[in-house]
Order: C-alpha cells, then sequence, then structure tokens
C-alpha cells in the first residue's frame, strides 16, 4: 500500500517506545483521521502498516497518513481517559463516534422540610436524595406522576409553595397532602417521603407492609377517613408495580448494553436497571462505524458513554471484549468496583437477550423511516433537476408586530433533521415589521460566515415567503458571490391551506404547485414547518423577556435593585403576578404602598 512520500512509517515506527499511550494519525491537510490507544505504542502503529490482515477500511486510513503523533501515558488506563477525550473533542473521521447527551434525568426529594418530588438534570447537592439516571425523560417523569399519585408529594417550585394562601388544584384532585397550608403533619407527610424513598430503592415489599399495617391500626382505632386514604395508597402503589417493565427479585443495579446489526448497520441498546426495576432503556446509533465488528462498537460504546458518568457496579455485555482498562478507569471515577461481564446464562442471558432485540427493532424502524425519507427526498430532486440533494437549509421569520423579531435556520441533511446545526437570529437595525429586511439580515449572517469557515454547504435553500422573499434572497447570493446556490420559495397557498402551498424558483414566473400527495412536497412541508416552529419558539422567548423586564420598568418606584429583589424573592415573574400586596409587601425595599402600585400595575 502507498503512504504519502512524506511519511515514513519504518523510520516513524522505529522510534516508537513499547510503553503505554495515544497515537494520533493526520492527513497533508492537518485533519485527524484516526485517534487510538495501545498497551504498547510501537507494536500497535506498526499493526497499521502490515501489508497482510488489514481490512480495506484500515489500507484506505492508511493511504492517506502524512503524519502520526503519540503521547506516551503513564498506564494504559491513562491513555484510554485520553483517547476518549481526544475522540469527543476532534471527531476523527475513521472513528467510531457515539452522540455526546446531555446528563441523564434523575429523580429528586429535595432537602426541604417538606421535601420537593421531581424530576432533575444537573449539578447533585449533598442535602438532596438522587435516585436513578433514567435512560430518557419520559421514564423519569413518569415514575414522577406515579410516586405522586401513590403518596401525594409536592412537585411545586418553591416559590410557589412559599407563598401560597390555600391549596392548589392539585389537592382537589388527590395529587399533592397540601404541605403548604398545613394539610397534614410533618409526621405524615415525612412518612411518605420515607415509603416513596423506599420505593425507589426498589423495596416494594417493604413499603407494602407498612401501609397495610397502618390502614389496619387506623381502621382498628376507627380513624375511618385515615384507613381509606391509605387504602387507597396500597391501590395506587399495586398501579405502580404494574408497570414495572421487568422485576429481577434483588434490589440490583446493572447496565445492559446489547449491540445489533441490520445491512451493515449497526446499533446498541442500553437498559437501566436499579434497584431491582427496570427504568426503561435507550437505542445509539454510531457514526463512521460501517465495515466494523459489533465487538469494536460494543468498546467504543462502553468507553465513551461512561467515561465522565454515573456508572453502576455491574454492566452487563452480549460479546466478550477486554475491559481491564476501562474497569479500572472506572473504579478510579466512581469510587466502588465495577464489572464489566458477558452475561451467558438464566437471568442476565433474558435481559440481553431483551436488549439485543430492542436495538434490531430500532434498527428497522431507522430504515423504514431512512426509505421513506429517502423517496421523498428523490422526488424533490428530481422536481428540481438536481444531480446532488443531500442538504436542505430553510429560512423562516417569526414577530409581533414587529417586536422581537426573530430569523431561524434549519438543516436536514443526509435524510434527517439536524437540530444541532440549527441556528437563530436576533435581527436588529431594520423598520420593524419589514419582513425582507429581516430575510437579508439572516441570509447575509449565515452565508457570510460560511464563506469564512470550512462549514458544509446546502444543495438547496428553502425560503419561507413569497416572490418578495425569494427575490431578496437572490440578491444576497449574487452580493456573496453565490448566485449559483439553488433557492426556493415556499410561500402558502389559498386560506393558508397545507397541500396548497406555491413553490417558486428564481427566473420562473409561473409557480409551481405539487399534489397534496407528492412525497416532495412531504418533505418541504415537513422541513417549512420545523423552520416555522423554531422560529416562533425564538421569537416568543426574545418577546417574553422583553415584556417581563419591561412590566416592573414601567412602575415608578421600582428601579433596578427592587426589581431583582421582587424577582428573586418569588422566583420569577410568574411568582411576582400572582402575588398578593400583603405578599409583596414582605420582599426586601418594599412598602405597603408600593406593593398596592406594583400590583395594580401588573394587572
Amino acid at each position: 500500500m502507498d503512504s504519502p512520500a512524506s511519511f515514513d512509517p519504518k523510520t516513524f515506527i522505529a522510534g516508537l517506545p513499547l510503553l503505554p499511550g495515544v497515537y494520533r494519525m493526520f492527513d497533508k491537510d492537518g485533519h485527524v483521521l484516526y485517534v487510538g490507544k495501545a498497551k504498547e505504542l510501537k507494536k500497535r502503529v506498526a499493526s497499521y502498516f502490515q501489508k497482510t490482515s488489514v481490512s480495506p477500511r484500515i489500507q484506505l486510513m492508511v493511504s492517506h497518513i502524512a503524519k502520526v503523533e503519540v503521547t506516551i501515558t503513564s498506564t494504559e488506563a491513562e491513555a484510554l481517559l485520553l483517547e476518549n477525550n481526544l475522540i469527543k473533542t476532534l471527531k476523527p473521521r475513521y472513528n467510531i463516534l457515539f452522540r455526546d447527551d446531555k446528563s441523564y434525568p434523575y429523580i429528586v426529594l429535595t432537602g426541604h422540610r417538606f421535601p420537593r418530588l421531581a424530576y432533575y438534570r444537573g449539578a447533585m447537592s449533598k442535602q438532596n436524595q438522587y435516585f436513578g439516571p433514567y435512560p430518557n425523560s419520559y421514564a423519569a417523569k413518569e415514575t414522577v406522576n406515579l410516586l405522586q399519585k401513590v403518596f401525594r408529594i409536592r412537585t411545586c417550585e418553591d416559590s410557589v409553595f412559599n407563598n401560597r394562601t390555600r391549596a392548589c388544584l392539585l389537592h382537589q384532585i388527590h395529587r399533592c397532602t397540601a404541605p403548604c397550608v398545613g394539610l397534614i403533619s410533618d409526621e405524615d407527610y415525612a412518612a411518605d417521603i420515607r415509603n416513596a424513598a423506599l420505593l425507589l430503592h426498589g423495596k416494594q415489599n417493604e413499603v407494602e407492609g407498612q401501609l397495610q399495617q397502618a390502614m389496619e391500626a387506623a381502621a382498628e382505632a376507627q380513624r375511618y377517613e385515615q384507613a381509606a386514604a391509605l387504602r387507597d395508597q396500597l391501590q395506587a402503589l399495586y398501579t405502580v408495580q404494574e408497570k414495572q417493565f421487568m422485576e429481577s427479585g434483588r434490589a440490583t443495579d446493572v447496565d445492559i448494553v446489547a449491540a445489533a446489526e441490520l445491512k451493515g448497520t449497526p446499533a446498541v441498546n442500553l437498559a437501566m436497571v436499579r434497584s431491582g426495576r427496570h427504568l426503561g432503556d435507550k437505542n445509539f446509533f454510531p457514526q463512521n462505524a460501517s465495515g466494523l465488528s459489533l465487538p469494536d462498537v460494543l468498546a467504543a460504546f462502553l468507553a465513551q458513554h461512561y467515561l465522565n458518568r454515573s456508572v453502576p457496579p455491574l454492566i452487563l455485555t452480549d460479546t466478550e471484549i477486554e475491559t481491564a482498562a476501562l474497569e479500572e478507569l472506572l473504579m478510579q471515577q466512581s469510587g466502588h468496583k465495577v464489572q464489566i461481564r458477558a452475561g451467558q446464562s438464566g437471568e442476565r442471558k433474558r435481559w440481553l437477550d431483551m436488549a439485543r432485540s430492542n436495538a434490531l427493532l430500532a434498527l428497522r424502524q431507522q430504515a423504514e423511516q431512512h426509505a421513506g425519507q429517502a423517496q421523498r427526498r428523490d422526488a424533490l430532486r428530481e422536481i428540481l433537476s438536481l444531480e446532488r440533494l443531500e442538504r436542505i437549509e430553510c429560512f423562516d421569520i417569526s414577530h409581533t408586530m414587529g417586536e422581537a423579531t426573530v430569523a431561524s435556520c434549519v438543516v436536514y441533511d443526509n435524510l434527517a433533521m439536524r437540530n444541532a446545526e440549527y441556528r437563530r437570529y436576533n435581527i436588529t437595525g431594520i423598520t420593524a415589521g419589514d419582513d425582507y429586511a429581516a430575510m437579508r439580515q439572516a441570509l447575509t449572517r449565515r452565508y457570510q460566515k460560511l464563506q469564512e469557515s470550512e462549514g458544509k454547504w446546502p444543495d438547496l435553500i428553502l425560503i419561507d415567503g413569497g416572490a418578495g422573499q425569494l427575490a431578496v434572497a437572490c440578491e444576497v447570493m449574487q452580493e456573496l458571490g453565490l448566485s449559483e446556490m439553488r433557492l426556493m420559495g415556499v410561500a402558502k397557498g389559498e386560506a393558508r391551506k397545507p397541500g396548497l402551498e406555491q413553490l417558486l424558483l428564481p427566473g420562473q414566473e409561473k409557480s409551481l404547485q405539487l399534489p397534496p400527495d407528492n412525497p416532495a412536497l412531504h418533505l418541504i412541508q415537513q422541513i417549512r414547518d420545523e423552520a416555522h416552529r423554531f422560529a416562533i419558539s425564538g421569537h416568543r422567548a426574545k418577546r417574553g423577556k422583553a415584556r417581563t423586564a419591561s412590566a416592573l420598568e414601567e412602575i415608578s418606584g421600582v428601579g433596578e435593585r427592587r426589581r431583582r429583589n421582587l424577582l428573586a424573592h418569588f422566583g420569577g415573574m410568574q411568582g411576582v403576578r400572582q402575588a398578593s400586596v400583603e405578599e409583596l409587601a414582605q420582599a426586601e425595599g418594599i412598602n405597603r404602598a408600593l406593593a398596592e402600585k406594583i400590583y395594580q400595575g401588573l394587572r
């Protein structure tokens, strides 16, 4: 195989040590091709330049290598950590890449006198109790909802709880015991908190026993109302147990990780069991994994997913892989023993079979979705006579009578909407309500910046608007020297009904109207609707922020300091609006007269 003349593999390898470390391979333009770690750098790097036993994928990568850099580490575990950090930062072309999700959600019981039950993401505080993590927000929020039905624990923010004068709607529909207004004693509320925590720890039998015993004691003492309430809690608890997907019979904390492949495309399924309760699962689809083995995919997932994230004592996999270095790192990171084991029998095998089936199901669903998207894209490509149509960018403008104008740019690429590449533009310096000027500013800012960087160029730009907006877009492209860029306007049809859109093309007087069932039109509608949603959500946030600030600013006697005190005291503008005159007067710097003025000014 041939390598660039400037790079001599034999000379480079001869100078490498038999020590652990990380290597980075670059092409002639300085782009990172691959990042890897090794127990012995010399042997590992040399393996890429062997003339036999090298896959076509590796041969192609090696043919582009112009430079290799290495970093020696003290241990293989340290090399693994550095490799993972570099992969996430550099995103090399030949490394398997998994999307780095946000932190996983937890359920929290706060450390207040009357603790709050809530869905939570973010840094953890020692004063609170946390349960999880959960694989997705739905699983965590569903658990909060079920616990609220059973134990009727408060879920409201402190700003609301501290300023209630009467029980809220949640109390009326039997979802809260209203500790805010003293309708439950400290002792009874604390008992509900203890039982909720026990249930979250997987100790259902203990909770049932306590509730059953308390119900019988209340009935014997002829406290029938209390006995009925405890009976309702028991019935609700049975409902919670029926919603469990899997019970292990033991208070086990374990992650189940399995990989599957369909027509060369891999996926990884992660299922989480905490305290013996199955909390749900999540599917991951790697990039740059075509042609690689499932053990390689699984090893890449484990390293990228668990480093710098909470990890249970046991991780079950469906494939035997080398994990000694990763186990060492995870133990240092978590402060407890971590085992990564392949489950081959009994309960563990059933869990892994389920995870593998879910991964395969996700691949089939993705394939079906991609097939439909490919049909839509190809139909649009044929209508526009384009040789290539992979990336589409769409622009929309949103404002209210010229107030808080925001432009959106959404991206459709490789058969899917790419949320991470969406952009919003706050439009300033134009006449209020001038949509043409707003569109001009958004397009100029977008493509001027693209000219200055190495971003991806779209194959088609959609403009949500009529002939005027399209004409402005054409002018901007000419001014930027991008007149070859393909543009299309999407004008709303008669009565703004979906399916009646008029498609406008530069230089063509007659608009194009596709049948309502045309797959190309469905793709256009999908992208246009997403641009509209993204624009209007940004506009509403900007308008709401402006109006929140101005509402207090317009009240004489409320300066910057008092405004900050009010917002801090009530936890935001909503709390200020809901407060009574007496409650407003309790805020720092607010007397009775000013409180009445604020109360009237916000009505």
